[in-house]
């Protein structure tokens, strides 16, 4: 199911749905890049603005843990 939270793209509050999965795998890539949240999300709607912005988060989601993998590197745990 997907959760709505709140964020801020350029400082204008707006509202992000995303399944739980979503938030998960940006909250790794925010404390692994040290981003804030509302930072990354400004950062991944700059970067495809012709998206919708959860549609722009899943791509960038997808994209990003692929170069990961293809780089050999992995993702900390949750938590760690």
């Amino acid at each position: 199911m997907e959760k709505p939270r709140n964020v801020r793209i350029d400082g204008r509050r707006t509202s992000l749905r995303l399944a739980p999965e979503y938030w998960s795998a940006l909250d790794q890539i925010r404390q692994r890049e040290r981003f804030a949240l509302h930072d990354l999300c400004t950062f991944i709607q700059h970067r495809d603005p012709e998206r919708s912005l959860a549609s722009a988060v899943r791509v960038f989601v997808t994209f990003y843990f692929r170069e990961l993998a293809r780089a050999g590197d992995s993702p900390s745990p949750a938590g760690a």
